[in-house]
Formats: structure tokens, sequence, C-alpha cells
């Protein structure tokens, strides 16, 4: 298999071309991929819609590019068009900003400009059709780079030339950010984790599924040793082992069995508040647990997913969880859902936000969705932490992890 197809789409840099109706981004992305993976067309707003294409881009490695509509699309179809451009933002690792070399930056790029800056993203602003230009390509350059104080490079999709600079500066926006980690991080070689699969009629027929084969990899990568069983058998497994775990990681919907059957000495963790740390930042999820207590009838729970899926009659996001809270609280609570990249904007009319693991979103987006939370004053949780906090075992789930156990004891310890 090549690097593309074993790599996630939530762990690819997500890089985003924007610009005007024509102003080439598709040709730019052609270009750069040397492949024809763009509609390329005359006629104005020929993107109606974000395209997401996963790719190999050298020197980078796998990626995904997303091809915007234009910033200038016109009606209602078209104002809704410009939102969903200016909504890929919040994925977007490194943000292209495609001009016409001839027309030069106006105020739509400007508008976009502002908010990629404002959003910390890395940027550089492409000028296209750079052999079509009648003046000095250099000087028309620096007059965009003056005017915007932003890094500017020019190139033309029909000739090529500048499409290698642009690819290497690419490579260099890509932010040098410290390796995370799943969980090898907390492993020594020669550890052994013991990996808990319930087998039932949501599991995928044969098949992990995503953090399941993440955690697998990591501690081979760690040189530790990986054991999987289902919880019916992990009594049996942790007896028969003739050594003592490093750490159990289990499916958050057998907690509460997983919990019974492994010694207290070992500590206990899930796929799910593994993916918490992993996606997002876990003391701030960890401190939403608090949030189940103050609930009351009526209230209003945002339950969102990442991806989405079909969904089985035993369903975590739309029917456990629902039964288990209402278990837990003894409240008559409504439940509303979003899933995939749709994320609300307004939020303040739900108690609580309920996230799944957030496996097939990458990491800017997790944040972003929680910093929404944060700044509208909606409390966060995962699903994990908060099925953990309903059996009465987050701390012991979040042991392993020194900042989310501190997170605890300052904002949800009684």
């Amino acid at each position: 298999m090549s690097g593309l197809n074993q790599t996630p789409k939530g762990e690819r840099v997500h890089i985003a071309l924007f610009g005007r109706r024509n102003a080439g981004k598709s040709s730019v992305i052609n270009a750069i991929t040397g492949q024809d993976l763009a509609v390329v067309s005359d006629v104005k707003g020929t993107t109606t819609d974000p395209v997401f294409k996963a790719m190999e881009l050298l020197p980078l490695g796998p990626v995904t590019v997303i091809d915007t509509p234009g910033l200038d699309d016109v009606g209602e179809l078209g104002r809704l068009r410009v939102e969903k451009a200016n909504d890929v933002l919040n994925k977007t690792d490194i943000a292209l900003v495609i001009c016409d070399i001839t027309e030069g930056f106006s105020s739509f790029e400007a508008g976009l400009l502002e908010q990629i800056k404002k959003k910390q993203i890395p940027y550089l602003i492409v000028l296209n059709q750079a052999d079509r230009y009648r003046g000095s390509v250099q000087e028309r350059i620096k007059e965009i780079a003056e005017q915007t104080n932003s890094p500017v490079l020019a190139v033309s999709a029909k000739t090529k030339d500048g499409v290698r600079e642009l690819k290497e500066k690419i490579a260099s926006l890509v932010p040098d950010e410290e390796e995370r980690r799943l969980l090898g991080d907390l492993l020594e070689p020669g550890d052994m984790v013991v990996l808990v699969v319930p087998i039932d009629k949501a599991a995928p027929k044969g098949r992990l599924i995503l953090p399941q084969q993440q955690a697998v990899r990591d501690i081979l990568d760690a040189g530790a040793v990986a054991v999987v069983c289902q919880n019916t058998e992990l009594k049996q497994t942790l007896q028969s082992l003739g050594k003592t775990p490093k750490l159990v990681v289990t499916d958050s919907q057998v907690f509460g069995q997983v919990a019974k059957d492994t010694p207290q000495e070992i500590p206990m963790t899930s796929f799910s508040i593994l993916m918490a740390r992993y996606k997002g930042e876990l003391p701030d999820l960890i401190a939403g647990a608090k949030a189940v207590s103050r609930l009351q009838d009526g209230d209003t729970v945002l339950i969102s997913e990442g991806c989405t899926h079909h969904r089985q009659c035993e369903d975590i996001g739309t029917v456990k969880i629902p039964k288990w809270l209402r278990e837990y609280t003894g409240r008559d609570i409504r439940y509303e859902t979003s899933s995939g990249t749709e994320f609300p904007k307004e939020l303040s009319n739900y108690k609580m936000v309920i996230h799944c693991g957030g496996c097939m979103l990458n990491r800017r987006e997790m944040l972003y969705r929680t910093a929404c939370c944060a700044e509208q004053g909606v409390p966060i949780v995962n699903y994990g932490i908060l099925i953990a906090c309903m059996k009465g075992i987050l701390p012991r789930c979040i042991e392993p992890f020194a900042d989310a156990m501190e997170a605890w004891k300052q904002t949800c310890g009684e």
C-alpha cells in the first residue's frame, strides 16, 4: 500500500485554496499535483462546493487538498457557497490565497486574509497566470507583498513556471509541532498493552475501527507488545499473560465490565479518551464532564460526531448515551445531533456538547469545535470521558495523564 492509502484522512495535512471565481484555483491544484484532479473551465463558478482530494504531494507526503467556491460568488446560493468556503478554514492547516496576477488583491481576498490571520493559519498568496502578465512579474509580487504584508509567489498553472517553488514553499509552511502520540509516549520497549475490542452488532465486519488500528500501530512503533481480546475474554487473558500489562485500553461502551475485570493496580483508559488527548486538549474536555450534574428537565444537549455512518439499533450516539444519561441524571433531556463536517455555529441553546473521539477530523477542526464551545460558554465533553464519569471511574481512566488528573482535581473533583 502507498503512504496515501495508509494515512487516515484526519492525519493528513489539509491544504485549502481560496480565491475569486476564475482566479485559477482548480488549475493550480492540477499543476501542483501533475494530475487533472479538478475541473477547469472558463465559466465562472465551476467549483460550487468545497471539493476534497486526497493525494501525495512531494516533498510533503500524503495531504488533503481542498478546492473551494469563488469568494465573489453571487446570489443567495452564492452566499451559501461562500459560507461553505469560509467554513473550510476551520479544518485548514495551510491556506493558499489564489489571485489572478492581472486583477490583483481585492476586498474579497482581504476579508479572507483577515480570517486566516485571526485563526493563525500558515498561508501564502499565489499570483496565478503569470504567463499572461505584460508587466514585471517581480514588481507585481513586490507590490502585492507590500499591500498585504504577506508572503507572495507567482506561478503559471499553464506553463508550470513557479510550480516547483510553490510546492517547496507549501512544505515549508507545515507547522513545526512536537510529535503527538496516541499512547506510544506512555510506553517503554518491551511493555505490554491489552486492547479490549468488543465484537458486537456495531463492530464492522472483518476489520478494526480506526482508533483501534492506530493504537496497535503506535504500540508497535514504541517497541511494545499489543495483546487484543474481546471484553468477554479479558479476565482470562490477564490471568494467562504471565506479566502485568502497562495499560489496558478498552472501548468505552464496555467500561463497566472492563473496570471490574481489570485489577486496580493496572492502569486503564479507553480508545475514546486517547483520541481526546490526541486530537484535542484532554484537560478542556475533562472540565466539561462537570456539566452532567447540572442538567435539568427540558435541557437540550448536542451530540456531535465527526463522521457519517449507518446507525445501528444500538448506536452509541443516538441510543446508548441518551439512555445512560437518563439513568444517571434522572432528567428528561432533549437531544439534537450533528455529524460529519457539519457543526452548529450557534451553540447557546445547548447546555452541553457531547462529542465523539474525532478520529475522522484533523486536530485543527477538533480544536476549533472546542474553542467554539468555550467562546459561547457551553461545556464540551468527549464520549469516553462522559461514560467514565457516569460509571464513576473517570479518575482511574485518566490517571495515566498528569495534566488531565490536574484538570479533574481543579474543576471536577468534589
